[in-house]
């Protein structure tokens, strides 16, 4: 779903993703390129049109957060790389992060046999 969003306008709602909420100037401010207040506004009315950020009125005018729960941004995003990197294949995924830590602790360790074990539980019902 975020995929498929325009690169600025993918930037914008993982922004919004990092800091929770964020007015237009703010937005523009942290964004790494300058853009005008008003280009920003246009991005942001269109991304709430989309559905992937709503806006609040507050004491410092509209503020926009994202619409799309985390957790769904999440998912989409990491189907996209295990589908772009991996054919699909959640196995090689995992390899490779678990590849890309030195060493886990015993509770990240903990925390993995627990999820195969869930996985494991759910495929034989």
């Amino acid at each position: 779903m975020l995929d498929k969003l325009p690169p600025r306008e993918r930037q914008i709602v993982d922004l919004l993703y990092v800091q929770g909420e964020a007015t237009v100037a703010e937005v523009c401010q942290a964004l790494p390129v300058d853009l005008s207040s008003s280009a920003v506004r246009a991005m942001l009315t269109r991304l709430e049109a989309k559905g992937f950020v709503r806006r609040r009125q507050s004491e410092k005018g509209f503020v926009f957060a994202p619409a799309v729960p985390e957790n769904a941004a999440k998912q989409s995003a990491l189907r996209q790389v295990v589908s772009t990197f991996f054919q699909g294949s959640p196995v090689g995924a995992a390899s490779a992060l678990l590849g890309m830590s030195e060493k886990l602790d015993e509770q990240e360790l903990d925390e993995l046999e627990r999820l195969i074990s869930k996985a494991r539980k759910g495929q034989r019902k």
